[in-house]
C-alpha cells in the first residue's frame, strides 16, 4: 500500500480485515497526535500511554462499525485524543472547573486573558478543538464566524468582505454558534462542569 492513498480508503480497508491498513494510518499520524498529546501533559510517559488509549477507542469503534466520519480521520483522532487528555487532567485533580450554566458562551473561556497555567492549558485544548469543530460547520456560517472570533473583525467589515448585509452577517453569527452548540453536544466535548 503505497503513502498517497487516503485515510478513508485506509480505514475501509480495515473495517473489511485487512489489519495492516491501521498500521499504515498510525504511522502516518503518529508524530502529529503524538506532538499534540506531549504539548499537552508534558510527560513522554502519559504521552505514550494517551496514545496507545487513543488507538484502543479508534479499534474498537472501527471493529464496531460505527465510524461515520468520511475523510476526516485526523481531527475525528485528536478529538479522541483531546477527550482522553481532559480525563487524565480530571483524574489527577489538575482540571479546573469552569463555572457555567446552560447558554454558558464558549467563547469567554478563549477571550479571557486572566487564567492561570492550569486553565491556559484548558483553553488551549478547547481552542484546537473548536478550530476543527468549526469545520463541520455550513460553509458561510464558518465564514463568518472565523471572520469574527479568529480576525476580531466587526460585523460592518464582516457585511463589507462578504458581500452581505449586516443582519444576514447576524443571522448567520447566530445560526454558526446555535450549530456549534449541536456539534458539541453530539461530539459529548464537556466545556463545562
Amino acid at each position: 500500500m503505497e503513502p498517497h492513498i487516503s485515510d478513508s480508503f485506509l480505514i475501509r480497508e480495515y473495517m473489511s480485515g485487512e489489519e495492516r491498513a491501521l498500521e499504515i494510518l498510525i504511522k502516518r499520524h503518529n508524530q502529529r497526535i503524538t506532538r499534540f498529546i506531549y504539548s499537552k501533559v508534558m510527560d513522554r510517559e502519559i504521552t505514550e500511554d494517551i496514545f496507545q488509549d487513543t488507538f484502543i477507542k479508534v479499534i474498537r469503534t472501527l471493529k464496531k462499525g460505527s465510524y461515520s466520519e468520511e475523510g476526516k480521520f485526523l481531527p475525528w483522532v485528536m478529538r479522541i485524543a483531546h477527550n482522553l487528555i481532559i480525563d487524565h487532567f480530571r483524574k489527577t485533580k489538575r482540571l479546573p472547573k469552569f463555572e457555567g450554566s446552560d447558554d454558558f458562551n464558549i467563547f469567554s473561556v478563549i477571550g479571557d486573558e486572566k487564567l492561570n497555567a492550569e486553565k491556559q492549558i484548558i483553553k488551549d485544548q478547547i481552542d484546537v478543538d473548536l478550530r476543527y469543530l468549526i469545520e463541520e460547520l455550513p460553509g458561510d456560517q464558518r465564514e463568518v464566524l472565523f471572520m469574527r472570533i479568529y480576525k476580531d473583525m466587526s460585523f460592518k467589515e464582516i457585511s463589507e468582505n462578504t458581500g452581505v448585509s449586516i443582519n444576514t452577517a447576524l443571522g448567520r453569527m447566530r445560526y454558526a454558534l446555535i450549530n456549534l452548540r449541536k456539534i458539541i453536544d453530539k461530539n459529548n466535548i464537556v466545556l463545562t462542569n
